[in-house]
């Protein structure tokens, strides 16, 4: 990845989806100006989902998302479907294409099925009725039912580019009232702020450089104009003496919670790149709440431990190593511990086994893949939190601590 690219977690995600040979991989191509999904009049080419990161005026940073054929069949064709009901989960912005050569002799019950499970995630949609090039009506007919009418409806060629200008249009007027508006920091910081980052350079930090949540931070601290003062959790104390004054915010990694908590200056706010990403990429008031259900863990307890990346494990792991280290401390070495990594994630029915779900900062997921988690965490009755937020209360002071919900 290009040091200047935007990380893909941080990008909206347009999701495709229609039926095979709906032309979701033409439109793609032809809104991307790439190309970068393969082509084919055989139905069931477009097989795992195709993600294509992009910049798209005026939106900024985006990633679309070609999906198979949401009418695929046989063992094969079921297992792409599952994986396209998966990309819901991570879109932002759904765009349902429909092939309009056969928009007078279909009944869109599928259509109406798949924007249903859009809605029911409130993701926005388009509607986008394809192929006019070869003689495809404009939108009208069957569109008039009650499903369709508060879906913005368009129609394209991803032959000749008509319409394309316009559905850019409609995907920049579809994007989230907030999701320009988020920021890591909220409302911590502002241009006269001094910030401390605690780093520690252990084994789990990549040599030569930084870990993404850190590198964003700063970036963003940079770009509001605040003073930032790195430093590893080893030296933080001649640090805060090497200091004029004392800052006005501290931002640690969680492990190091106790340590700098210990030594920070009094009127210095504390939080954590874990806690704020809490808030970044997830819904800290449930986070916090789910926090609360640590003190009535046991020994007969069982907790699901849910991390974004698949790096493969190192030493003194957070997610597999100290934070089951500090729940056996408190719960007693009976407490059952359960991981998982990247796309992996137990269903609603499976969730329910758990007494506990404590899931990483996300950085490597975007906030839709979060929100769905602990959407279905809560369908499942059970409790969330994130690991800053779990550290913070089992070492006692999360009540001291920062968050932001901005």
């Amino acid at each position: 990845m290009n040091l200047n690219d935007t990380p893909r977690a941080d990008r909206l995600h347009i999701g495709l989806f229609g039926r095979r040979n709906s032309g979701k991989s033409s439109l793609i191509n032809r809104l991307t100006g790439q190309e970068i999904a393969l082509v084919s009049d055989t139905p069931g080419t477009t097989a795992d989902p195709v993600f294509k990161s992009m910049e798209l005026h005026p939106v900024g940073p985006v990633v679309f998302i070609d999906t198979a054929g949401y009418d695929d069949e046989g063992e094969l064709g079921l297992l792409r479907v599952g994986k396209t009901r998966d990309v819901i989960d991570v879109t932002d912005i759904g765009i349902i294409v429909v092939d309009g050569q056969e928009i007078s002799d279909r009944d869109f019950d599928m259509e109406k099925e798949w924007i249903g499970r859009l809605k029911e995630k409130n993701i926005p949609i388009i509607m986008a009725v394809n192929k006019i090039d070869m003689g495809a009506p404009v939108c009208g007919g069957t569109f008039d039912e009650a499903e369709f009418k508060d879906i913005p409806q368009i129609t394209v060629s991803a032959v000749t580019g008509e319409g394309i200008a316009e559905l850019r249009t409609l995907i920049s007027e579809a994007v989230p009232e907030d999701y320009m508006r988020r920021r890591i920091l909220g409302e911590l910081v502002t241009e006269e702020s001094l910030v401390v980052l605690v780093m520690p350079q252990d084994i789990q930090a990549p040599k030569g450089r930084l870990i993404l949540p850190q590198v964003q931070t700063i970036r963003e601290l940079l770009d509001r104009k605040c003073t930032a003062v790195a430093t590893s959790a080893d030296v933080f104390a001649r640090t805060l003496n090497n200091l004029k004054r004392d800052p006005d915010l501290i931002i640690t990694d969680s492990q190091c919670f106790r340590q700098v908590y210990e030594i920070k200056p009094e009127k210095s706010l504390l939080t954590s790149f874990s806690v704020l990403f809490a808030a970044y990429k997830g819904d800290v008031g449930k986070f916090m709440e789910g926090a609360g259900y640590i003190s009535e863990l046991g020994k007969d307890s069982r907790v699901l431990i849910a991390e974004a990346c698949t790096h493969v494990p190192l030493g003194e792991d957070i997610g597999r190593v100290k934070i089951p280290r500090m729940l056996r401390q408190k719960a007693g070495e009976g407490i059952e511990i359960v991981n998982v990594c990247g796309n992996d994630f137990p269903d609603v029915e499976e969730l329910r086994s758990f007494d506990l779900i404590i899931h990483c900062g996300a950085c490597m997921f975007n906030r839709a893949h979060v929100m769905s988690r602990i959407a279905a965490a809560e369908a499942a009755g059970t409790p969330i939190t994130n690991y800053g937020i779990a550290i913070a209360e089992v070492t006692g002071i999360l009540d001291k601590i920062e968050v932001t919900d901005k």
